[in-house]
């Protein structure tokens, strides 16, 4: 959300730095608030290059629905934005499942990404409980 943000505000103040920290400021308070229309109005009166203003234009307005920031920041949500999701994506999902010469299929892919994903919030303990503890009767 932010880093388009900062690369248009560059373009849009190149000449006043406290400016363009203000306005930046600013456009993050309003996201943070589900503003994005706000945001969106203060692009354009920018004196930044039309080719600039419709590149974060079309950012914002493709991605709208998911930046509800405000209703995720109400639920209790710390990490706003998609950097943690790409990074575990990467140490999660990639560095396992793209190892020289496999091949998964659906299910074999998603059993192997609960098994990432319990050895990476270290919760091996209430898996071999589970393992341990007797079968459940089954109901007629």
């Amino acid at each position: 959300m932010l880093e388009y943000l900062y690369e248009f505000s560059g373009k849009a103040f190149p000449e006043n730095p406290v400016e363009k920290d203000k306005w930046c400021d600013r456009q993050k308070e309003l996201l943070l608030d589900s503003k994005v229309e706000d945001v969106l109005e203060n692009i354009s009166l920018t004196k930044a290059h039309e080719r600039d203003k419709k590149k974060i234009t079309n950012y914002y307005q493709n991605n709208k629905e998911r930046m509800k920031y405000k209703q995720y920041r109400k639920i209790g949500c710390g990490i706003i934005g998609s950097g943690a999701i790409e990074s575990s994506h990467r140490t999660v999902i990639q560095k396992r499942m793209k190892l020289a010469g496999q091949r998964w299929s659906i299910d074999g892919a998603k059993n192997m990404l609960r098994l990432r994903v319990i050895g990476m919030n270290k919760q091996w303990a209430k898996v071999i409980n589970v393992l341990k503890s007797p079968p459940l009767a089954k109901s007629a």
